[in-house]
């Protein structure tokens, strides 16, 4: 059940990523995006000593946010 709900949280991580800076990704760019954005944010968030619950909600917060950081990187380095 963990695997499933991560691939889902990594898809609507990696589509609101996509949305936010305005670039095309399709189902599986969606989901790489979105599963490389959660391990980007969930490293980030333990170096920064971040009280996180590991609910569903945190979970898709720091997806999002690492998501957001890996294809603004992305999107600067081969453009």
């Amino acid at each position: 059940m963990g695997l499933i709900i991560t691939v889902i949280i990594g898809l609507i991580a990696g589509a609101v990523a996509h949305r936010v800076l305005n670039s095309r990704g399709g189902f599986l760019g969606s989901l790489v995006v979105g599963l490389v954005g959660a391990l980007i944010g969930g490293e980030l968030a333990s170096l920064l000593d971040l009280n996180v619950t590991g609910g569903i909600l945190d979970r898709l917060i720091i997806a999002v946010l690492g998501a957001i950081l890996f294809l603004f990187i992305w999107k600067k380095m081969f453009k």
